[in-house]
């Protein structure tokens, strides 16, 4: 069985730090809301997870490695200062293999999701970053940041499609799962 451990990003309630905030939206509300719901859907695909919010990076990694994951998700909303900037890009931590291959897995699915959804939702690919909870689990690791919470267009995705990103995240962990098995 997969233990998934699951991170919406930002403080829980927003509050010490809500994230980026655009559109009416919060980062930390829309990544817990698909946080949960990803656990849901992994939980039913016969994953055990567990999913903690919290404002300290440290304690959200200590976590991940004591229980002892095979797969660290970190769910995020992006930001710009162009209102013009759109689209899905994840990461993984400079040369892990493991890591780019579980957000390799998640991209694809997202991008397939939403070009049905909305055909010009740009792929902006694959990235490395030395993201603390990338950096300091000892898991493959991936953090996603899911759509532009500053561009109109994404916010409408992150407001009313919910459970299509919760659902194409869920579908990457296990295709991931898969390629492992």
């Amino acid at each position: 069985m997969l233990k998934v451990f699951l991170n919406p990003g930002h403080a829980p309630n927003g509050n010490p730090d809500p994230g980026a905030c655009g559109c009416g939206l919060r980062e930390s509300d829309v990544a817990a809301q698909v946080g949960h719901l990803v656990e849901s859907y992994l939980q039913k695909a016969g994953c055990d997870v567990v999913t903690l919010q919290s404002d300290s990076l440290s304690e959200i990694c200590d976590a991940a490695n004591e229980w002892g994951a095979d797969v660290f998700v970190s769910i995020h909303c992006n930001s710009a200062a162009s209102e013009f900037a759109r689209g899905v890009e994840t990461f993984s931590y400079p040369g892990s293999i493991g890591g780019r291959d579980v957000a390799g897995c998640i991209q694809r699915q997202i991008v397939g999701a939403f070009g049905e959804i909305d055909p010009d939702f740009p792929d902006r690919g694959l990235k490395e970053a030395n993201f603390y909870v990338v950096r300091n689990t000892d898991m493959p690791a991936c953090l996603v940041e899911m759509a532009f919470i500053s561009n109109e267009e994404d916010a409408a995705l992150l407001k009313y499609h919910a459970d299509d990103f919760a659902r194409a995240i869920a579908r990457g962990v296990t295709d991931y799962e898969q390629a492992i098995s």
